[in-house]
């Protein structure tokens, strides 16, 4: 089996290493994913924030989760680029021909984007500071949300996997991601779902994005995380494990 090959973790960090380089030699790419949050972040503070309810002093401080998620989301749109681009070149019938462990061509772009959205991830956090952001969370805390982002970030990754691999042409690869940042918008990211039509409460209450949103939210603020965070973790999870399960499929089919 392949997991048991002694060479995988080698094998990957070659993989990983070639996808780093690629990330590094294009940083406006990172500057592009950032610059719509960092766009929607300032147009909805000082421009709809003052007109919003949701019962916190500082709006910026309230949006911030959600603008993290919509970064996420926009950031791995390029993931299926890349892969579509590889797909096209005959970059991975390079690969399956040489004796490495076939996944971690996968992989490779996989961590990758865990580091390419983190670095998006710290950028918009600088900007909402300049913004006025205040939290009171600890080390612990905040070490805990850059933990379910990163498990976010690999759950919406694996999906994008599937629409590179699965894309015909580029912009199909990366037009998936559309929905996934419209789901932010259909939640608790920018007011509240209880100020929502019966109808639209009960489809954001029920989505991965509300439950993601309140235990970050929670969580910046130092307040209890309730369910929220074992909701989020359990969405995350089911998404990981099922997209990996299709994107390989479809990855053997190549």
């Amino acid at each position: 089996m392949e997991s048991t090959n002694k060479y995988f973790f080698k094998d990957m960090s070659v993989m990983f290493g070639r996808s780093v380089r690629h990330i590094f030699r294009s940083m406006d790419t990172i500057i592009t994913v950032s610059i719509t949050p960092i766009a929607i972040m300032l147009l909805f503070v000082y421009v709809f924030g003052g007109a919003i309810e949701t019962g916190t002093e500082n709006y910026i401080d309230y949006l911030l989760p959600g603008i993290m998620l919509m970064t996420i989301g926009s950031g791995i749109a390029y993931v299926a680029y890349r892969l579509f681009t590889d797909k096209e070149r005959g970059i991975f019938e390079r690969f399956h021909s040489m004796p490495i462990a076939r996944s971690t061509v996968l992989w490779g772009h996989v961590l990758t984007s865990l580091i390419s959205n983190g670095i998006s991830v710290v950028l918009i956090i600088l900007v909402a500071l300049l913004m006025g952001l205040r939290s009171s969370a600890g080390i612990l805390e905040w070490l805990s949300v850059f933990g379910i982002l990163g498990i976010f970030t690999l759950a919406l990754t694996w999906i994008a996997v599937i629409a590179g691999l699965a894309a015909k042409t580029p912009d199909g690869a990366g037009a998936f991601s559309y929905p996934i940042i419209f789901l932010s918008f259909i939640s608790s990211a920018f007011v509240p779902t209880d100020t929502m039509p019966s109808a639209v409460r009960a489809f954001a209450e029920n989505q991965p994005a509300t439950p993601i949103v309140e235990a970050i939210r929670n969580l910046l603020t130092n307040k209890p995380v309730g369910n929220d965070i074992w909701v989020a973790l359990a969405w995350c999870i089911a998404i990981i494990v099922v997209a990996y399960i299709f994107a390989m499929r479809i990855y053997k089919k190549l």
